[in-house]
C-alpha cells in the first residue's frame, strides 16, 4: 500500500499502514478454510504462525532500516543475488495476482450472497461484477487516497474487535473436542492455507523510505503490528472454533455467524456483507495495480515481452488470464480452498528469497532473525504441498528465459515492486 498522505510516516499512520499490509479479505474466509482442514486443533497453527513469523516480520524491518528503498523483496533479492532471484520473485507475484484477485472477489460475493440470500447464481452475478469493477477502475487510472484506505482498515480492525468480544460470552468449550479429528497432518495442511494470512510482513520494506526515521520507528511499527495482528488472528479463532463448532468448517462466511451469535442476525448480515465488499474491492485494486505495473517491468528487463512494456498492456494481459481463470473455477465449482493454497504457495516462495537475501544483506543479531526467518518459511512451503508445483514451474521459466541471456545486473524489478500490496 503506497504512502500518499503527502507526508513522511509517523509511528501512529505507519502502524496502520502495515496492519493494512497483513489484515484483509482473506481474514474473513480463512477460519473456515482452517478449520476444515484441521478442526480445533487449526488455532495450532494460527498460533504457531504468529510466533514463527515474528523473525520474518523484524528480518524485514531490518532491512527496510539498513536499506530504505520502495523496492522492496526485488531489490533486496537483486542486491544479494543478482537479477535471476529478483525475476522469480517477481514472476512468482505476478502470475499469481490472476489467482489472488479472484479469490479476494469470492470472499466478498460469498458473504453478500449469504446476506441476501442470493445463492450460488447471485454469488457468481457478485463475483464478476467485483471483478469488473476491479479491473475497469485500473484501466481508468483511478486510486484510492491513502487516508481512505487507512480508513477501511481501521474498519476492519474494529469488526474484528467487535466480533471477538462480543462472541466470547457464548464459548463452548464442548466444541474443542474431538481437537484433533485429522491428527497432525490436518495442522500442517491448515498452516498452508494460513500464510495467506501472514504473507505482507515485507511491506515494512517498500514503506521504509516513507519513514521519517526508518531506522527508529520502523521497528516500533512492526512491533506493534504483531501485537495488533495477534490479538485479532488469535481471539478470532478461538472464537470461530468455541463458538460454532462444527458450523466453522461448512459455512465460508464464519464472522458473519459468529456476529449472528454477538450481536444479532438483522445488524450481522448488512455489516458483515458490506465490510466484505469494500475490503474485497480495496484489496482486489491494489493487487491488481501492483502487477499491472511488476508485469511492465519484467518486461523492460526481459523477462516478459515487449508488447507489455506498458502498464496498461499488462493489465490487459491480467484481464485476460483472470476472465479464464474465473470461467475454469465457477463452472468447475473449485471454491476458495485451492486459490488461496495457490496463493500462499507463490508468497511464501516471495518470502522466502527476501530472507534468504536477509543473511547475505544484514549482519550480527538482524542475520540471526534472518536465517531463522528462511527456515521458517521453507518450512511453510513444504506445508503448501502439491501446490508447490506453481512456484516451482515459474521458477524453471524464468530459468529458461534467462538461460542463454544474463539480464542486467542493475535492471530488476523493483520499482513497481513497490506499488504491490498482497493484502
Amino acid at each position: 500500500m503506497a504512502n500518499n498522505t503527502g507526508h513522511r510516516l509517523g509511528l501512529g499512520q505507519g502502524t496502520a499502514l502495515f496492519v493494512g499490509a497483513v489484515l484483509g479479505p482473506g481474514v474473513l474466509a480463512l477460519p473456515h478454510l482452517a478449520a476444515a482442514a484441521a478442526g480445533p486443533s487449526s488455532i495450532i497453527a494460527w498460533a504457531a504462525l504468529l510466533a514463527l513469523s515474528v523473525p520474518v516480520a523484524l528480518t524485514f524491518a531490518a532491512l527496510g532500516a539498513r536499506h530504505p528503498d520502495a523496492g522492496g523483496v526485488a531489490t533486496f533479492a537483486a542486491r544479494a543475488f543478482g537479477p535471476r532471484p529478483a525475476m522469480i520473485a517477481g514472476f512468482c507475484f505476478y502470475a499469481v495476482v490472476p489467482v489472488g484477485v479472484l479469490a479476494g472477489a469470492m470472499i466478498g460475493a460469498d458473504y453478500t450472497a449469504s446476506a441476501a440470500g442470493l445463492g450460488r447464481p447471485g454469488a457468481i452475478a457478485v463475483t464478476c461484477a467485483l471483478l469488473l469493477a476491479a479491473f475497469a477502475t485500473n484501466y481508468s487510472g483511478l486510486r484510492l487516497s491513502g487516508r481512505i484506505q487507512l480508513t477501511l482498515v481501521a474498519l476492519l480492525t474494529a469488526l474484528l474487535l467487535i466480533t471477538v468480544l462480543t462472541t466470547i460470552p457464548h464459548l463452548n468449550t464442548a466444541n474443542f473436542t474431538p481437537f484433533a479429528p485429522h491428527g497432525g497432518l490436518g495442522v500442517v495442511h491448515a498452516a498452508g492455507v494460513l500464510f495467506f494470512a501472514f504473507a505482507g510482513w515485507e511491506a515494512a520494506s517498500h514503506l521504509s523510505g516513507d519513514f521519517a526515521d526508518p531506522r527508529r520507528l520502523l521497528p516500533r511499527a512492526t512491533v506493534l503490528t504483531l501485537a495488533i495482528v495477534g490479538v485479532l488472528y488469535l481471539g478470532l479463532a478461538v472464537t470461530v472454533t468455541g463458538v460454532l463448532g462444527g458450523r466453522a468448517a461448512s459455512s465460508p462466511v464464519p464472522l458473519a455467524l459468529l456476529l449472528e451469535d454477538g450481536i444479532g442476525s438483522a445488524t450481522a448480515r448488512p455489516v458483515t456483507a458490506g465490510a466484505a465488499l469494500v475490503l474485497s474491492f480495496v484489496a482486489m485494486n491494489t493487487y491488481i495495480a501492483g502487477g499491472a505495473r511488476l508485469g511492465s517491468a519484467l518486461s523492460r528487463d526481459g523477462a516478459l515481452p515487449d508488447a507489455l512494456r506498458t502498464p496498461r498492456r499488462s493489465l490487459a494481459l491480467l484481464a485476460v488470464v483472470t476472465s479464464a481463470l474465473t470461467t475454469i473455477v465457477l463452472a468447475a465449482d473449485l471454491g476458495l480452498d485451492p486459490l488461496m493454497r495457490t496463493t500462499a504457495a507463490c508468497l511464501a516462495t516471495v518470502t522466502v528469497i527476501g530472507m534468504a537475501a536477509a543473511t547475505r544483506l544484514l549482519t550480527g543479531r538482524p542475520r540471526t532473525l534472518a536465517r531463522a526467518g528462511t527456515l521458517f518459511t521453507a518450512a511453510v512451503l513444504l506445508s503448501c504441498g502439491a501446490y508447490l508445483a506453481v512456484p516451482a514451474c515459474l521458477t524453471l521459466i524464468v530459468l529458461a528465459l534467462t538461460h542463454k541471456t544474463t539480464p542486467p545486473a542493475n535492471t530488476p524489478p523493483t520499482r513497481a515492486w513497490a506499488l504491490s500490496s498482497h493484502r
